[in-house]
């Protein structure tokens, strides 16, 4: 669990290559795509712009580039032809790129054209949550800690959060440990030390927690049909937009949902 400095260094390379590909969905009006698409656009960046290798792709005999979901989604949802995004929609794209031998793994929601307050405001408080989360993060800490923060910050909102899926450890895998549960109890669970690199990936639904698996294996809905919110920092520098016809050139909005997200435990000084 614990990376070298050089690790950390190279991980921190397969990231900003990996927060590049963002930099490109940015810049695109996503009403009318197809989410098979954007997995297109992000596979050819990834392997002949980048030179790198879309991690997820063969990944536990996945056959994209990314997951894509949208609305009542809650992750790994599979990119299609015929999923065609539209105003209103919040969709979260869960990217990951290997370079070098480390993983980087990332995700962001957009807010795509005009999008009800409801879910943007479910957006929004996601995203804070995950901030809250990465601000309980340093030495001495516990991941307890982490998990509570994230907690507490989305019942006061009056949300829920899944339990199903947690962040996790990261480096030349995927999936390291430790697992990273998204609530807890203060000062409980694994003790945080210098060196350590982990995500932090909460998703926050509208109604109750529940979550089902569709039939085809991978995509994961919310179990009463109600919208999720999801937010991943990767490296603390996540970037949220609203994606459409209507996005002001380089306007942020809270649109980020959590699902993976780096972090490096360094001792500070005061």
């Amino acid at each position: 669990m614990i990376k070298r400095l050089d690790e950390i260094a190279l991980l921190a390379e397969s990231g900003k290559l990996l927060a590049s590909v963002f930099g490109h969905l940015d810049r695109l009006d996503l009403i009318g795509m197809s989410t098979m698409q954007v997995n297109d656009l992000v596979d050819s960046l990834i392997v002949n712009e980048l030179q790198a290798r879309p991690a997820s792709k063969g990944q536990y005999g996945y056959a994209y580039a990314l997951n894509s979901s949208r609305n009542h989604v809650v992750c790994h949802g599979v990119p299609s032809a015929t999923e065609l995004l539209q105003s209103g929609d919040i969709v979260n794209f869960d990217i990951t790129l290997e370079k070098n031998g480390y993983i980087a793994d990332s995700s962001k929601t957009y807010l795509v054209g005009q999008v009800a307050p409801l879910a943007e405001r479910l957006v929004e408080v996601t995203y804070q949550a995950m901030w809250k989360g990465i601000k309980a993060v340093r030495p001495g800490a516990r991941l307890g800690d982490v998990g509570h923060a994230i907690e507490r910050h989305a019942r006061r909102n009056g949300y829920s959060v899944v339990r199903e899926y947690c962040g996790h450890g990261i480096g030349r895998e995927m999936h390291e440990p430790p697992q990273v549960l998204h609530w807890g109890k203060p000062q409980t669970g694994l003790l945080l030390e210098e060196g350590m690199v982990f995500t932090i990936e909460p998703m926050l639904n509208q109604g109750r927690r529940a979550v089902r698996t569709e039939d085809e294996g991978w995509t994961v809905v919310t179990r009463d049909g109600q919208a999720v919110g999801a937010v991943r920092a990767y490296g603390g520098r996540d970037a949220h937009r609203r994606a459409g016809a209507h996005a002001a050139p380089g306007r942020k909005n809270a649109g980020e949902r959590v699902k993976y997200s780096l972090r490096f435990v360094r001792r500070t000084t005061p």
